[in-house]
């Protein structure tokens, strides 16, 4: 892949992103203008350019200064896909589950991608034996991986609880005698914990996802109940009691929720979570074909500036200790990231990663459900469309060409699959808004990552 970097700045500082390998420089001014001309002009076209701001000498030694990281390997760095790719496309494994429990809900969102919990059909709940069905395939299909995933979700899945303590307990029988380990995690709306519930989920889930949009007015306009009422003042004792448990033993949790058109502040529900003592936090970009909430291009800045206020605000109360926050999408590892393969696959939806609806059928993701021409199989048959599996593992970064030479690739990986076919009819065609607030976001977390993580940077000054 030809060599590419990426200029931004975030606050008082100029950051250079070198795509293919990763590294992040922190340059001055004059490298930061050299940088936008290095690979298109000769250094006496440079010179001509920047004379009536730097002085010769000063462009002659950055010039040099640039020169040498080039050969380095800091910047300007190449790589050979061919060999990653061709080894992409024969992983055949099978590591996580997704387990659609529950298509139904207590709730009534009116953003729900899954039609109010029923994924555009009937009302069910996932029986035992198809949950049984599904962890044996799951065991089948995971090849020599020792530890595998299933993910309990809905609709709310709490309503199908007597389902998930069986498929819990027959997962773990299984461990000794298949080699497996298996770790659980659910997502749950949180009205129908109770004591009882939450002590087991703290005891056997190795992570554990609330939902709550924020602010009491914007939930309760949003995640409303079968009456029309809202969700706000009944969860949020529910929520404070399992994150003192989980905060307490340092067990994995956070609490998510979706920002739309109504509450383009979003950062001032990031900061509420967090002043109700919620560490752990991830608010996302609504996603949706039609509906009065949808996000729009010019929505942008504000929600760019967004970004900024959250990033600001993580860096002071990381520093004062009061009210200290992790923001999901700014917890990004750029020194040990994901390896190439996940890079380049995203989350592995249709390939390692697969949903399994309450009558068995498996589909790619939980948002695929529905879509009759992703429908891959059904666990009680054991066999995988062949087609579909084939054209997941096709479906890279690389593959899409808006992807492909954007500089954010290896962060994003082409963005969700499903929110790509939703918006566009296409999986290999992103969906712009999203992919702009993902751009933004990756940049304060490269800020965060290397001056408020510590991190060791190089800098060019």
């Amino acid at each position: 892949m030809t060599a590419q970097i990426h200029k931004f700045r975030v606050f008082d500082k100029n950051l250079v992103l070198d795509v293919n390998s990763g590294s992040v420089l922190q340059v001055d001014d004059l490298a930061y203008e050299i940088l936008e001309y290095y690979d298109i002009y000769s250094q006496d076209v440079i010179f001509k350019k920047l004379k009536n701001k730097y002085s010769k000498l000063n462009i002659k030694e950055t010039f040099e200064e640039i020169q040498t990281l080039k050969e380095q390997g800091y910047l300007f760095t190449d790589i050979n896909l061919i060999p990653i790719l061709d080894k992409l496309h024969t992983k055949q494994y099978v590591k996580a589950l997704c387990l659609n429990v529950a298509h139904d809900c207590n709730l009534r969102c009116k953003y729900c991608f899954a039609s109010k919990g029923d994924y555009h059909g009937k009302r069910e709940l996932m029986s035992i034996e198809v949950g049984k069905k599904a962890v044996d395939f799951l065991v089948k299909k995971s090849g020599n991986m020792k530890t595998l995933e299933i993910d309990f979700f809905g609709g709310e899945p709490l309503m199908a609880m007597d389902t998930v303590k069986e498929i819990i307990s027959y997962a773990k029988s299984l461990e000794e005698s298949k080699n497996k380990k298996f770790h659980f995690t659910i997502t749950t709306n949180a009205l129908l914990l109770n004591d009882s519930v939450i002590q087991f989920l703290h005891e056997h889930m190795d992570n554990i996802v609330l939902s709550l949009d924020g602010r009491k007015e914007v939930n309760d306009f949003i995640r409303i109940k079968a009456d029309g009422s809202g969700s706000y003042d009944k969860i949020i004792s529910n929520i404070k009691k399992i994150v003192a448990l989980r905060e307490r033993d340092r067990k994995e949790y956070y609490v998510r929720g979706t920002f739309t058109k109504y509450n383009l502040d979003f950062a001032k529900d990031v900061f509420h979570i967090a002043d109700l003592g919620f560490q752990e936090i991830s608010i996302e970009p609504v996603v949706g074909k039609d509906g009065d909430y949808l996000l729009e291009p010019k929505d942008l800045k504000i929600l760019f500036e967004q970004y900024k206020e959250i990033a600001g605000e993580y860096v002071k109360r990381k520093q004062s200790g009061k009210n200290p926050f992790t923001f999901y999408h700014f917890n990004m590892d750029i020194y040990h990231g994901p390896c190439i393969y996940k890079r380049l696959w995203a989350c592995g939806a249709g390939r390692d990663y697969l949903a399994v609806t309450p009558s068995g059928d498996i589909y790619p993701c939980h948002q695929f459900i529905g879509q009759k021409e992703f429908t891959m199989g059904n666990v009680f048959k054991g066999k995988l469309n062949e087609s579909i599996v084939a054209m997941s593992r096709q479906t890279h970064v690389f593959s899409k060409p808006e992807c492909a030479t954007c500089w954010a690739r290896y962060f994003c990986s082409g963005g969700c699959n499903a929110n790509n076919f939703i918006i566009n009819g296409d999986i290999k065609k992103p969906y712009k808004i999203t992919c702009d607030l993902q751009k933004k976001r990756i940049e304060y977390a490269i800020y965060l990552n290397t001056f408020v993580g510590k991190k060791t940077i190089k800098t060019l000054c």
